[in-house]
């Protein structure tokens, strides 16, 4: 009778998160063998019947279609619980969510959401977006997909390929530009819902990924005809409602981030009390407290990141325009994801090097989230084109100056004027611009958390991640500073044997 209360989508939110909570943590503490789950790719059937008895989808779901609401705030959580237990069951929930389930219920028609909403809470379905094209990465925008238009319904023909759930999703978001009399592109971007019972997504190859075993990747081909009713509908045209879905994913990325790195945190500290180097505890040696430190300051900016997206991206607002917020959570968070996962396989020592150890998935399965949904190079060089945009509009051209009058700065500003007191140059290289993006992307996040601390959250974390945050700053400010121009030698193998140069001894 208390499962089954739990279990209800009226259950308060609580409830629901310590129901899920201990299912996961009996079916990856106690009952599966975690090291086979985590070697073997796929999941074990009876893994994701019980996950998905839990109906953590619900969270995504409004209640007309009888889901919890579409709370960012539950969303968030019901993503730290699921990656405190697995990174890659996390990501399979956070595509389902983020990338399907809420773009439907924001730009589907009704017959759409009739149609599949149902079946995610009542069947268990899975489903997924599908963008990437295998010479379309990064550059969305000259995607070949091309669809037609009949009476009836959409004809959708292209390939796509590295769509988390390949093979496995029962619903698709494709992506397409239309073909017109003349056979050419058009410029916008449309979405399309397709049901894998009606074929026409043919998975030509499963690609062995390295990392994030637990879900498939592989190259499709597409010849589908979709239901006229099954096209999202943009509230302007497709490439704002591309960005509108991209951003509002990105901004979700500390829900999943969280938990792994607290995780990550609590496996530190554990380790580190129970072993001894040279007679003493790993926790009296400085080196292993910085690298804890960094964990701990790492957890305390993604709390202040669920706080600000909890805040800003709710399901009805247009995130079309928060490209400086989306850009730096998402940038921000896989590198300290990854950064973490180092630190502990550094602490772990040489076990955490095996494949079946958390240290080493860890630094393994977080470092895909550099590079899926906008490499991160490429998102701070757009993080610092959009502020310096503003800059040219303001006609500021001092960083500290633009920084300290910016909403999302305006606090931080202050603790880091001798640091940010320069001129910038509004026409940089492109390097330069995915550094000075990683200083701003710091600069913002010091700013959060700033207001994070204003709000309650217990001091002594707030002043170590802002210790933190200002001192990666100034390490990134330095080398931003430098001047030297990169190049490398194209014939380099010519007169480059050390061994013409080594004397006789």
């Amino acid at each position: 009778m208390i499962k089954e209360k739990i279990l209800g989508l009226d259950t308060n939110f609580e409830e629901f998160l310590d129901h899920y909570k201990a299912v996961l943590a009996n079916l990856f503490s106690q009952r599966s063998n975690l090291e086979e789950i985590s070697l073997n790719r796929g999941l074990p059937p009876f893994v994701l019947r019980d996950i998905m008895s839990c109906k953590p989808l619900s969270v995504f779901i409004d209640k007309e279609y009888e889901g919890r609401g579409g709370n960012v705030s539950e969303a968030l959580s019901v993503l730290e619980a699921t990656s405190y237990e697995s990174l890659p069951l996390s990501l399979m929930v956070g595509i389902n969510g983020a990338l399907f389930l809420q773009p439907v219920g924001i730009y589907g028609s009704t017959d759409a959401k009739d149609h599949v909403l149902g079946d995610f809470l009542n069947d268990r379905k899975l489903g997924g977006l599908m963008i990437t094209e295998p010479d379309y990465g990064s550059d969305a925008l000259k995607m070949k997909t091309s669809f037609t238009e009949s009476e009836e319904h959409y004809h959708l023909k292209g390939t796509k390929h590295w769509a988390g759930l390949t093979g496995w999703a029962d619903f698709w978001l494709l992506t397409a530009r239309r073909t017109d009399e003349n056979g050419d592109l058009g410029r916008d971007i449309d979405f399309f819902i397709h049901d894998t019972l009606h074929k026409g997504v043919e998975v030509t190859e499963v690609y062995q990924n390295l990392g994030l075993y637990m879900l498939p990747y592989g190259r499709n081909e597409i010849d589908a005809r979709i239901p006229k009713a099954h096209r999202l509908i943009p509230k302007t045209n497709g490439i704002t409602m591309m960005l509108d879905i991209l951003h509002r994913s990105r901004l979700q990325f500390p829900g999943m981030g969280i938990g792994f790195i607290r995780r990550l945190l609590d496996e530190a500290i554990a380790h580190c009390k129970e072993r001894f180097v040279g007679g003493s505890s790993l926790l009296n040696y400085d080196q292993v407290v910085h690298r804890i430190s960094n964990i701990q300051s790492y957890y305390t900016v993604l709390s202040a990141m669920c706080t600000f997206t909890s805040e800003h991206a709710g399901v009805h607002r247009d995130l079309s325009r928060m490209d400086v917020a989306a850009n730096t959570i998402k940038t921000v968070v896989t590198d300290y994801m990854q950064q973490a996962s180092q630190s502990l396989l550094q602490l772990v020592g040489a076990k955490g090097y095996r494949l079946n150890h958390l240290a080493g998935r860890a630094v393994v399965d977080s470092r895909p989230y550099q590079i899926f949904e906008g490499s991160n190079d490429i998102l701070y060089q757009q993080l610092s084109e959009s502020i310096l945009k503003l800059m040219r509009k303001t006609k500021v051209s001092n960083l500290y100056e633009f920084l300290k009058g910016y909403e999302l700065s305006e606090n931080a500003a202050d603790m880091l004027k001798d640091t940010l007191n320069f001129s910038v140059d509004l026409k940089i290289a492109q390097r330069k611009l995915v550094q000075l993006g990683k200083i701003l992307g710091r600069v913002i996040s010091l700013n959060m958390v700033i207001e994070l601390g204003q709000r309650g959250f217990r001091i002594d974390m707030i002043d170590n991640a802002i210790e933190n945050l200002k001192a990666e700053i100034h390490n990134l400010n330095t080398s931003f500073q430098i001047q030297a121009e990169p190049g490398f030698t194209m014939d380099y193998q010519a007169e480059s044997s050390w061994m013409n140069y080594t004397r006789t001894v």
